[in-house]
């Protein structure tokens, strides 16, 4: 890939001189460590905005389906699970026998 662009930042200079001495010791340039850590910067925070995003849209669907009356309470929804547990614990005391 051509490399177009020039990055100039500022930053403390004993940082700058731990980050140069560990570049030089994982035997990279400098450079490359910082154009791999933008890399995975930018896609972190690709993937957690698209996460965001899915969740968002998977609220909006739960509150619309609760506005049009297609939601559960919470009683019904622990008595099934309770229903469930107990069907489960049944079927694993038949099993032993």
């Amino acid at each position: 890939m051509m490399k177009e662009a020039i990055f100039t930042m500022k930053l403390e200079s004993d940082l700058r001189d731990a980050f140069m001495a560990e570049a030089k010791a994982a035997h990279r340039p400098a450079s490359q460590v910082v154009r791999d850590l933008m890399r995975d910067f930018v896609q972190r925070q690709r993937e957690a905005r698209e996460y965001n995003d899915f969740l968002r849209r998977k609220v909006e669907v739960a509150r619309a389906s609760v506005r049009a009356g297609r939601g559960r309470s919470n009683e019904e929804v622990e008595a099934e699970a309770a229903e469930w547990r107990a069907e489960m614990l049944r079927n694993v005391g038949e099993s032993d026998t």
